[in-house]
Protein backbone atom coordinates (compact mmCIF):
# COMPACT_ATOMS: atom_id res chain seq x y z
CA UNK A 1 0.00 0.00 0.00
CA UNK A 2 1.50 3.27 -1.05
CA UNK A 3 1.23 6.47 0.91
CA UNK A 4 1.33 10.13 0.04
CA UNK A 5 2.53 13.24 1.78
CA UNK A 6 1.19 16.78 1.84
CA UNK A 7 3.18 19.97 2.49
CA UNK A 8 0.28 22.47 2.72
CA UNK A 9 -2.70 22.62 5.08
CA UNK A 10 -5.58 20.45 3.94
CA UNK A 11 -9.17 21.65 3.56
CA UNK A 12 -11.90 19.01 3.22
CA UNK A 13 -14.66 20.32 0.94
CA UNK A 14 -18.02 18.71 1.89
CA UNK A 15 -20.87 19.41 -0.51
CA UNK A 16 -23.31 16.56 -1.33
CA UNK A 17 -25.26 18.66 -3.86
CA UNK A 18 -22.62 20.31 -6.04
CA UNK A 19 -19.24 19.33 -7.32
CA UNK A 20 -16.20 21.43 -6.44
CA UNK A 21 -16.00 24.05 -9.17
CA UNK A 22 -12.71 24.73 -10.97
CA UNK A 23 -12.92 28.36 -9.80
CA UNK A 24 -13.15 27.41 -6.11
CA UNK A 25 -10.45 24.77 -6.50
CA UNK A 26 -8.09 27.31 -8.09
CA UNK A 27 -8.86 29.93 -5.42
CA UNK A 28 -7.99 27.50 -2.62
CA UNK A 29 -4.78 26.41 -4.31
CA UNK A 30 -3.75 30.04 -4.99
CA UNK A 31 -4.29 30.86 -1.31
CA UNK A 32 -2.06 28.02 -0.10
CA UNK A 33 -4.61 25.27 0.62
CA UNK A 34 -4.70 21.67 -0.50
CA UNK A 35 -8.32 20.69 -1.07
CA UNK A 36 -10.01 17.27 -0.92
CA UNK A 37 -13.65 17.18 -2.07
CA UNK A 38 -15.96 14.64 -0.41
CA UNK A 39 -19.70 14.04 -0.60
CA UNK A 40 -20.41 11.74 2.37
CA UNK A 41 -19.78 11.80 6.11
CA UNK A 42 -17.93 8.49 5.87
CA UNK A 43 -15.45 10.00 3.44
CA UNK A 44 -15.15 13.06 5.67
CA UNK A 45 -14.26 11.14 8.81
CA UNK A 46 -11.80 8.94 6.92
CA UNK A 47 -9.64 12.00 6.14
CA UNK A 48 -10.57 14.46 8.91
CA UNK A 49 -7.52 13.64 11.05
CA UNK A 50 -5.24 15.10 8.34
CA UNK A 51 -7.33 18.25 7.77
CA UNK A 52 -6.85 21.77 9.10
CA UNK A 53 -10.47 22.69 8.39
CA UNK A 54 -13.75 21.40 6.95
CA UNK A 55 -15.57 23.57 4.40
CA UNK A 56 -19.29 22.79 4.57
CA UNK A 57 -22.08 23.96 2.25
CA UNK A 58 -25.33 24.82 4.08
CA UNK A 59 -28.68 25.17 2.33
CA UNK A 60 -31.83 25.00 4.49
CA UNK A 61 -30.71 25.02 8.13
CA UNK A 62 -27.78 24.22 10.44
CA UNK A 63 -28.70 20.54 10.87
CA UNK A 64 -25.86 19.45 8.61
CA UNK A 65 -23.40 21.63 10.56
CA UNK A 66 -24.42 20.07 13.87
CA UNK A 67 -24.13 16.56 12.40
CA UNK A 68 -20.59 17.26 11.19
CA UNK A 69 -19.59 18.79 14.53
CA UNK A 70 -20.94 15.79 16.42
CA UNK A 71 -19.17 13.38 14.08
CA UNK A 72 -15.85 15.15 14.56
CA UNK A 73 -16.36 15.26 18.32
CA UNK A 74 -17.12 11.52 18.46
CA UNK A 75 -13.87 10.90 16.57
CA UNK A 76 -11.92 12.93 19.13
CA UNK A 77 -11.17 15.72 16.63
CA UNK A 78 -11.48 19.48 17.05
CA UNK A 79 -11.24 20.36 13.37
CA UNK A 80 -12.88 23.77 12.76
CA UNK A 81 -15.79 24.04 10.33
CA UNK A 82 -16.15 26.86 7.80
CA UNK A 83 -19.64 27.24 6.33
CA UNK A 84 -20.61 28.36 2.84
CA UNK A 85 -24.10 29.84 2.36
CA UNK A 86 -25.79 31.66 -0.50
CA UNK A 87 -25.50 35.45 -0.34
CA UNK A 88 -29.22 35.96 0.22
CA UNK A 89 -29.38 33.54 3.18
CA UNK A 90 -28.41 36.07 5.88
CA UNK A 91 -30.42 34.38 8.63
CA UNK A 92 -28.76 31.05 7.91
CA UNK A 93 -25.33 32.69 8.09
CA UNK A 94 -26.16 34.09 11.53
CA UNK A 95 -27.44 30.69 12.73
CA UNK A 96 -24.27 28.97 11.52
CA UNK A 97 -22.10 31.44 13.43
CA UNK A 98 -24.16 30.95 16.58
CA UNK A 99 -23.93 27.15 16.14
CA UNK A 100 -20.14 27.24 16.32
CA UNK A 101 -18.90 27.68 12.75
CA UNK A 102 -15.44 29.25 12.60
CA UNK A 103 -16.65 31.70 9.96
CA UNK A 104 -19.20 31.95 7.17
CA UNK A 105 -18.35 32.73 3.54
CA UNK A 106 -20.61 33.37 0.58
CA UNK A 107 -21.02 30.24 -1.52
CA UNK A 108 -20.17 32.30 -4.60
CA UNK A 109 -16.94 33.73 -3.13
CA UNK A 110 -13.97 32.62 -5.26
CA UNK A 111 -11.46 35.26 -4.11
CA UNK A 112 -8.15 33.71 -2.96
CA UNK A 113 -7.83 36.44 -0.32
CA UNK A 114 -10.97 35.18 1.44
CA UNK A 115 -9.50 31.71 1.84
CA UNK A 116 -6.04 32.99 2.70
CA UNK A 117 -7.42 34.94 5.69
CA UNK A 118 -8.69 31.67 7.16
CA UNK A 119 -5.16 30.48 7.86
CA UNK A 120 -4.63 33.31 10.33
CA UNK A 121 -7.95 32.48 12.05
CA UNK A 122 -7.08 28.83 12.57
CA UNK A 123 -5.10 27.41 15.45
CA UNK A 124 -1.40 27.81 14.47
CA UNK A 125 -0.68 24.40 15.98
CA UNK A 126 -3.12 22.77 13.55
CA UNK A 127 -1.48 24.52 10.59
CA UNK A 128 1.99 23.44 11.67
CA UNK A 129 0.83 19.87 12.17
CA UNK A 130 -0.46 19.59 8.61
CA UNK A 131 2.52 21.43 7.20
CA UNK A 132 4.76 18.55 8.25
CA UNK A 133 4.85 15.38 6.15
CA UNK A 134 1.70 13.44 6.99
CA UNK A 135 1.32 9.84 5.96
CA UNK A 136 -2.08 9.32 4.42
CA UNK A 137 -2.86 5.70 5.26
CA UNK A 138 -6.15 3.82 5.25
CA UNK A 139 -7.33 2.15 8.45
CA UNK A 140 -11.13 2.18 8.07
CA UNK A 141 -12.15 -1.40 8.81
CA UNK A 142 -12.62 -2.07 12.57
CA UNK A 143 -9.82 -4.65 12.51
CA UNK A 144 -7.50 -2.13 10.85
CA UNK A 145 -8.42 0.58 13.34
CA UNK A 146 -7.59 -1.79 16.20
CA UNK A 147 -4.23 -2.56 14.58
CA UNK A 148 -3.48 1.16 14.13
CA UNK A 149 -4.26 1.90 17.78
CA UNK A 150 -2.00 -0.97 18.82
CA UNK A 151 0.79 0.25 16.53
CA UNK A 152 0.67 3.73 18.04
CA UNK A 153 1.12 2.25 21.53
CA UNK A 154 3.95 -0.04 20.41
CA UNK A 155 5.68 2.90 18.70
CA UNK A 156 6.00 4.76 21.98
CA UNK A 157 7.55 1.76 23.74
CA UNK A 158 10.60 1.63 21.40
CA UNK A 159 10.65 -2.17 21.33
CA UNK A 160 11.58 -4.48 18.46
CA UNK A 161 8.48 -5.41 16.44
CA UNK A 162 7.71 -8.27 14.07
CA UNK A 163 5.03 -7.69 11.42
CA UNK A 164 3.43 -10.85 10.03
CA UNK A 165 1.09 -10.92 7.06
CA UNK A 166 0.67 -12.06 3.46
CA UNK A 167 2.52 -10.44 0.59
CA UNK A 168 1.08 -7.09 -0.40
CA UNK A 169 -0.91 -6.55 2.80
CA UNK A 170 0.88 -3.33 3.77
CA UNK A 171 3.66 -4.38 6.15
CA UNK A 172 6.01 -1.58 5.09
CA UNK A 173 3.24 0.99 5.54
CA UNK A 174 2.68 -0.23 9.10
CA UNK A 175 6.43 -0.15 9.70
CA UNK A 176 6.47 3.50 8.67
CA UNK A 177 3.55 4.18 11.00
CA UNK A 178 5.58 2.68 13.84
CA UNK A 179 8.49 4.92 12.91
CA UNK A 180 6.52 8.14 12.46
CA UNK A 181 4.49 7.67 15.67
CA UNK A 182 7.63 7.11 17.73
CA UNK A 183 10.21 9.41 19.26
CA UNK A 184 12.47 8.50 16.34
CA UNK A 185 10.21 10.16 13.75
CA UNK A 186 12.84 12.80 12.96
CA UNK A 187 15.49 10.13 12.38
CA UNK A 188 15.98 8.11 9.17
CA UNK A 189 13.77 5.22 8.07
CA UNK A 190 15.97 2.67 6.26
CA UNK A 191 14.49 -0.43 4.59
CA UNK A 192 16.09 -3.62 3.28
CA UNK A 193 14.32 -6.46 1.48
CA UNK A 194 16.28 -9.51 2.59
CA UNK A 195 14.87 -11.61 -0.25
CA UNK A 196 15.81 -9.16 -3.00
CA UNK A 197 19.57 -8.99 -2.39
CA UNK A 198 22.24 -11.57 -3.32
CA UNK A 199 23.43 -13.48 -0.27
CA UNK A 200 27.01 -12.23 -0.57
CA UNK A 201 25.88 -8.58 -0.57
CA UNK A 202 23.46 -8.56 2.37
CA UNK A 203 26.22 -8.75 4.98
CA UNK A 204 28.11 -5.84 3.43
CA UNK A 205 24.90 -3.80 3.10
CA UNK A 206 23.92 -4.40 6.74
CA UNK A 207 27.25 -3.99 8.49
CA UNK A 208 29.38 -1.96 6.03
CA UNK A 209 33.09 -2.37 5.33
CA UNK A 210 36.43 -0.66 5.76
CA UNK A 211 38.65 0.41 2.90
CA UNK A 212 40.65 -2.56 1.61
CA UNK A 213 38.42 -5.18 3.28
CA UNK A 214 38.09 -6.99 -0.07
CA UNK A 215 38.86 -6.46 -3.74
CA UNK A 216 37.06 -3.35 -4.92
CA UNK A 217 36.62 -1.82 -1.44
CA UNK A 218 38.27 1.50 -2.32
CA UNK A 219 36.72 3.47 0.54
CA UNK A 220 34.95 3.08 3.86
CA UNK A 221 31.27 2.23 3.52
CA UNK A 222 28.61 2.62 6.21
CA UNK A 223 26.12 -0.22 6.45
CA UNK A 224 22.38 0.16 6.86
CA UNK A 225 22.64 -0.14 10.66
CA UNK A 226 24.84 2.95 10.75
CA UNK A 227 22.71 4.76 8.18
CA UNK A 228 19.68 4.21 10.44
CA UNK A 229 21.35 5.66 13.55
CA UNK A 230 18.72 7.48 15.62
CA UNK A 231 15.92 6.06 13.49
CA UNK A 232 14.40 2.77 12.36
CA UNK A 233 15.80 -0.13 10.33
CA UNK A 234 13.09 -2.14 8.55
CA UNK A 235 14.11 -5.68 7.59
CA UNK A 236 11.48 -6.95 5.18
CA UNK A 237 11.15 -10.67 4.39
CA UNK A 238 13.50 -11.52 7.24
CA UNK A 239 12.46 -15.15 6.95
CA UNK A 240 14.54 -15.33 3.75
CA UNK A 241 17.78 -14.27 5.44
CA UNK A 242 20.58 -16.89 5.16
CA UNK A 243 21.32 -18.84 8.35
CA UNK A 244 24.93 -17.65 8.74
CA UNK A 245 23.76 -14.02 8.63
CA UNK A 246 21.03 -14.73 11.17
CA UNK A 247 23.68 -15.49 13.80
CA UNK A 248 25.53 -12.24 13.05
CA UNK A 249 22.30 -10.27 13.17
CA UNK A 250 21.44 -11.85 16.51
CA UNK A 251 24.76 -10.77 17.98
CA UNK A 252 24.29 -7.18 16.80
CA UNK A 253 20.78 -7.06 18.27
CA UNK A 254 21.98 -8.43 21.59
CA UNK A 255 25.05 -6.22 21.98
CA UNK A 256 23.75 -3.12 20.19
CA UNK A 257 27.10 -2.65 18.50
CA UNK A 258 28.88 -3.88 15.39
CA UNK A 259 32.23 -4.05 13.63
CA UNK A 260 32.47 -3.34 9.92
CA UNK A 261 33.86 -5.97 7.57
CA UNK A 262 37.64 -5.71 7.63
CA UNK A 263 37.54 -3.28 10.56
CA UNK A 264 38.46 -3.39 14.23
CA UNK A 265 36.60 -0.43 15.72
CA UNK A 266 33.38 -1.21 17.60
CA UNK A 267 30.49 1.06 16.62
CA UNK A 268 27.68 1.61 19.15
CA UNK A 269 24.17 1.51 17.70
CA UNK A 270 21.00 3.44 18.50
CA UNK A 271 18.58 1.84 16.09
CA UNK A 272 15.10 0.41 16.38
CA UNK A 273 14.50 -2.81 14.46
CA UNK A 274 11.19 -3.58 12.77
CA UNK A 275 11.10 -6.90 10.91
CA UNK A 276 8.45 -8.33 8.60
CA UNK A 277 7.73 -11.69 6.99
CA UNK A 278 5.04 -13.57 5.11
CA UNK A 279 6.40 -16.93 6.27
CA UNK A 280 5.40 -19.02 9.27
CA UNK A 281 8.59 -18.55 11.30
CA UNK A 282 7.56 -21.18 13.86
CA UNK A 283 7.40 -23.73 11.05
CA UNK A 284 10.71 -22.44 9.67
CA UNK A 285 12.26 -22.97 13.11
CA UNK A 286 11.03 -26.56 13.14
CA UNK A 287 12.51 -27.12 9.68
CA UNK A 288 15.80 -25.50 10.81
CA UNK A 289 15.47 -22.64 8.36
CA UNK A 290 15.29 -19.91 11.00
CA UNK A 291 17.03 -19.48 14.35
CA UNK A 292 14.75 -19.77 17.35
CA UNK A 293 16.82 -17.36 19.45
CA UNK A 294 16.65 -14.73 16.68
CA UNK A 295 12.88 -15.16 16.47
CA UNK A 296 12.40 -14.33 20.13
CA UNK A 297 14.81 -11.40 19.81
CA UNK A 298 12.88 -9.74 16.96
CA UNK A 299 9.37 -10.71 18.13
CA UNK A 300 9.29 -8.62 21.29
CA UNK A 301 5.95 -7.39 19.98
CA UNK A 302 4.28 -9.34 17.19
CA UNK A 303 1.55 -7.77 15.04
CA UNK A 304 -0.43 -9.57 12.35
CA UNK A 305 -1.84 -7.86 9.27
CA UNK A 306 -4.99 -9.47 7.88
CA UNK A 307 -5.43 -10.23 4.18
CA UNK A 308 -7.40 -7.53 2.38
CA UNK A 309 -10.39 -9.86 1.92
CA UNK A 310 -10.71 -10.12 5.73
CA UNK A 311 -10.91 -6.34 6.20
CA UNK A 312 -13.51 -5.32 3.58
CA UNK A 313 -14.00 -1.90 5.12
CA UNK A 314 -10.62 -0.87 3.70
CA UNK A 315 -11.28 -1.91 0.09
CA UNK A 316 -13.29 1.06 -1.23
CA UNK A 317 -11.24 3.73 0.65
CA UNK A 318 -8.03 2.13 -0.65
CA UNK A 319 -9.41 2.11 -4.18
CA UNK A 320 -10.34 5.79 -3.94
CA UNK A 321 -6.95 6.61 -2.43
CA UNK A 322 -5.23 4.94 -5.36
CA UNK A 323 -7.33 6.92 -7.86
CA UNK A 324 -6.64 10.24 -6.15
CA UNK A 325 -2.99 9.44 -5.57
CA UNK A 326 -2.26 9.16 -9.28
CA UNK A 327 -4.78 11.73 -10.53
CA UNK A 328 -6.00 14.65 -8.42
CA UNK A 329 -9.13 15.11 -10.55
CA UNK A 330 -12.49 13.98 -9.05
CA UNK A 331 -13.25 10.28 -9.46
CA UNK A 332 -16.35 8.16 -8.93
CA UNK A 333 -16.82 4.46 -8.28
CA UNK A 334 -20.07 3.14 -9.70
CA UNK A 335 -22.07 0.97 -7.24
CA UNK A 336 -21.66 -2.06 -9.51
CA UNK A 337 -17.90 -1.50 -9.56
CA UNK A 338 -17.88 -1.22 -5.76
CA UNK A 339 -19.79 -4.48 -5.56
CA UNK A 340 -17.25 -6.30 -7.70
CA UNK A 341 -14.37 -4.89 -5.66
CA UNK A 342 -15.99 -6.06 -2.43
CA UNK A 343 -16.76 -9.53 -3.78
CA UNK A 344 -13.34 -10.27 -5.28
CA UNK A 345 -11.13 -12.39 -2.93
CA UNK A 346 -7.94 -10.32 -3.53
CA UNK A 347 -5.27 -13.03 -3.44
CA UNK A 348 -2.67 -10.30 -4.13
CA UNK A 349 -4.05 -8.06 -1.36
CA UNK A 350 -3.47 -4.29 -1.51
CA UNK A 351 -0.83 -4.55 -4.22
CA UNK A 352 -3.30 -6.30 -6.52
CA UNK A 353 -5.97 -3.70 -5.73
CA UNK A 354 -3.55 -0.98 -6.77
CA UNK A 355 -2.92 -2.79 -10.06
CA UNK A 356 -6.66 -3.15 -10.74
CA UNK A 357 -7.28 0.55 -10.08
CA UNK A 358 -4.34 1.63 -12.23
CA UNK A 359 -5.76 -0.44 -15.10
CA UNK A 360 -9.15 1.19 -14.54
CA UNK A 361 -7.56 4.62 -14.79
CA UNK A 362 -6.02 3.65 -18.12
CA UNK A 363 -9.33 2.40 -19.51
CA UNK A 364 -11.63 5.06 -18.02
CA UNK A 365 -12.04 8.30 -19.95
CA UNK A 366 -14.70 10.13 -17.90
CA UNK A 367 -13.43 9.56 -14.31
CA UNK A 368 -16.35 7.24 -13.52
CA UNK A 369 -15.07 3.71 -12.88
CA UNK A 370 -17.63 1.09 -13.95
CA UNK A 371 -17.42 -2.72 -14.04
CA UNK A 372 -16.23 -2.46 -17.65
CA UNK A 373 -13.01 -0.88 -16.40
CA UNK A 374 -12.19 -3.51 -13.74
CA UNK A 375 -9.76 -6.17 -14.91
CA UNK A 376 -8.75 -8.64 -12.23
CA UNK A 377 -5.59 -10.73 -12.32
CA UNK A 378 -7.53 -13.98 -12.01
CA UNK A 379 -10.58 -14.20 -14.33
CA UNK A 380 -11.68 -17.56 -12.98
CA UNK A 381 -11.51 -16.37 -9.39
CA UNK A 382 -13.46 -13.27 -10.31
CA UNK A 383 -16.24 -15.46 -11.71
CA UNK A 384 -16.89 -16.89 -8.27
CA UNK A 385 -18.11 -13.49 -7.07
CA UNK A 386 -21.90 -13.35 -6.86
CA UNK A 387 -23.88 -10.16 -6.66
CA UNK A 388 -26.39 -11.64 -4.23
CA UNK A 389 -23.84 -12.03 -1.46
CA UNK A 390 -23.22 -8.29 -0.94
CA UNK A 391 -25.78 -5.44 -0.69
CA UNK A 392 -25.33 -2.73 -3.29
CA UNK A 393 -23.35 0.18 -1.82
CA UNK A 394 -24.00 3.85 -2.45
CA UNK A 395 -22.01 5.75 -5.04
CA UNK A 396 -18.58 6.73 -3.78
CA UNK A 397 -17.50 9.97 -5.36
CA UNK A 398 -14.87 12.67 -4.93
CA UNK A 399 -16.78 14.82 -5.73
CA UNK A 400 -20.26 14.11 -7.22
CA UNK A 401 -20.38 14.90 -10.91
CA UNK A 402 -23.05 16.78 -12.79
CA UNK A 403 -22.87 14.50 -15.81
CA UNK A 404 -25.41 11.68 -16.30
CA UNK A 405 -24.96 8.74 -13.99
CA UNK A 406 -22.71 5.96 -15.19
CA UNK A 407 -24.34 3.01 -16.89
CA UNK A 408 -24.92 0.14 -14.48
CA UNK A 409 -24.21 -2.88 -16.68
CA UNK A 410 -22.70 -5.83 -14.82
CA UNK A 411 -19.78 -7.27 -16.78
CA UNK A 412 -19.46 -11.02 -16.55
CA UNK A 413 -16.01 -12.59 -16.37
CA UNK A 414 -14.60 -14.79 -19.10
CA UNK A 415 -15.69 -18.01 -17.36
CA UNK A 416 -19.34 -17.03 -18.02
CA UNK A 417 -18.79 -15.40 -21.40
CA UNK A 418 -20.44 -18.19 -23.40
CA UNK A 419 -23.57 -17.88 -21.30
CA UNK A 420 -23.54 -14.12 -21.78
CA UNK A 421 -23.19 -14.41 -25.55
CA UNK A 422 -26.13 -16.81 -25.74
CA UNK A 423 -28.30 -14.43 -23.72
CA UNK A 424 -27.23 -11.50 -25.89
CA UNK A 425 -28.09 -13.37 -29.11
CA UNK A 426 -31.54 -14.24 -27.75
CA UNK A 427 -32.22 -10.66 -26.69
CA UNK A 428 -31.02 -9.23 -30.00
CA UNK A 429 -32.69 -11.89 -32.14
CA UNK A 430 -29.44 -12.87 -33.83
CA UNK A 431 -28.83 -16.15 -35.63
CA UNK A 432 -27.02 -18.88 -33.69
CA UNK A 433 -24.13 -18.76 -36.15
CA UNK A 434 -23.30 -15.17 -35.33
CA UNK A 435 -20.71 -14.36 -32.68
CA UNK A 436 -19.48 -17.95 -32.58
CA UNK A 437 -15.90 -16.98 -33.16
CA UNK A 438 -16.08 -14.26 -30.51
CA UNK A 439 -17.63 -16.59 -27.93
CA UNK A 440 -14.81 -19.08 -28.33
CA UNK A 441 -12.07 -16.49 -27.99
CA UNK A 442 -10.24 -16.00 -24.72
CA UNK A 443 -8.49 -12.70 -23.91
CA UNK A 444 -4.75 -13.28 -23.75
CA UNK A 445 -3.64 -9.67 -23.31
CA UNK A 446 -4.83 -6.39 -21.84
CA UNK A 447 -6.12 -5.01 -25.15
CA UNK A 448 -8.20 -8.08 -25.98
CA UNK A 449 -9.71 -8.28 -22.50
CA UNK A 450 -10.58 -4.57 -22.61
CA UNK A 451 -12.27 -4.97 -25.99
CA UNK A 452 -14.27 -7.97 -24.70
CA UNK A 453 -15.58 -5.99 -21.72
CA UNK A 454 -16.49 -3.07 -23.98
CA UNK A 455 -18.39 -5.36 -26.34
CA UNK A 456 -20.37 -6.84 -23.43
CA UNK A 457 -21.44 -3.40 -22.20
CA UNK A 458 -22.45 -2.22 -25.68
CA UNK A 459 -24.51 -5.35 -26.40
CA UNK A 460 -26.29 -5.20 -23.06
CA UNK A 461 -27.11 -1.52 -23.57
CA UNK A 462 -28.41 -2.04 -27.11
CA UNK A 463 -30.66 -4.79 -25.86
CA UNK A 464 -32.23 -2.54 -23.21
CA UNK A 465 -32.71 0.72 -25.15
CA UNK A 466 -35.16 1.61 -27.94
CA UNK A 467 -32.65 3.39 -30.18
CA UNK A 468 -28.98 3.86 -30.90
CA UNK A 469 -29.22 7.48 -29.81
CA UNK A 470 -30.54 6.46 -26.41
CA UNK A 471 -27.91 3.71 -26.16
CA UNK A 472 -25.14 6.22 -26.89
CA UNK A 473 -26.54 8.55 -24.23
CA UNK A 474 -26.57 5.80 -21.60
CA UNK A 475 -23.07 4.72 -22.56
CA UNK A 476 -21.83 8.30 -22.17
CA UNK A 477 -20.51 8.52 -25.73
CA UNK A 478 -21.61 10.32 -28.89
CA UNK A 479 -23.76 8.56 -31.53
CA UNK A 480 -20.84 8.89 -33.93
CA UNK A 481 -18.54 7.05 -31.51
CA UNK A 482 -21.18 4.34 -31.07
CA UNK A 483 -21.43 3.87 -34.84
CA UNK A 484 -17.66 3.49 -35.01
CA UNK A 485 -17.65 0.89 -32.25
CA UNK A 486 -20.51 -1.02 -33.91
CA UNK A 487 -18.46 -1.14 -37.09
CA UNK A 488 -15.62 -2.63 -35.07
CA UNK A 489 -18.00 -5.24 -33.66
CA UNK A 490 -19.11 -6.22 -37.14
CA UNK A 491 -15.46 -6.63 -38.14
CA UNK A 492 -15.20 -9.24 -35.41
CA UNK A 493 -18.27 -11.12 -36.63
CA UNK A 494 -20.88 -9.43 -34.42
CA UNK A 495 -23.78 -8.49 -36.68
CA UNK A 496 -25.37 -6.07 -34.24
CA UNK A 497 -27.11 -4.11 -36.99
CA UNK A 498 -29.72 -6.88 -36.99
CA UNK A 499 -30.86 -5.66 -33.58
CA UNK A 500 -32.46 -2.68 -35.27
Amino acid sequence: MKSTTVSTPLAIWLDPERALSPEHSQALQDSGWAVMPVTTLDSLIAHAADAAMVVLHLTLDVTRLKAVQQLLQDAGLSTPVVCRVDRQELDLAVEATQAGALTVLAAQDIRPASWQRLQSQLNPTAIRATAQPVRNVVFVDPASQHLLALAQKVAQADVTALLVGPTGSGKEVLARVLHEASGRAHGPFVALNCAAMPENLIEDMLFGHEKGAFTGAHRDQKGLFEQAQGGTLFLDEIGEMPMHLQSKLLRVLQERQLTRLGGQNVIALNVRIVAATNKDLKKAITEREFREDLYYRIATFRMRLLPLAERPGDIIPLAMQCLLQHDKKPWQLHPQAQMQLLQYPWPGNVRELENVMRRAMVLCTDHVVTPAHLMFDDWLTASSCTAASTPEPAMVAMPARSEPAALAVPVKPQANFDEFMNEAKQQLGLPETLMADQADSVPTDLHSATRMNEHQVIMATLASTPSKTEAAKRLGISPRTLRYKLAQLREHGLGLAAAY
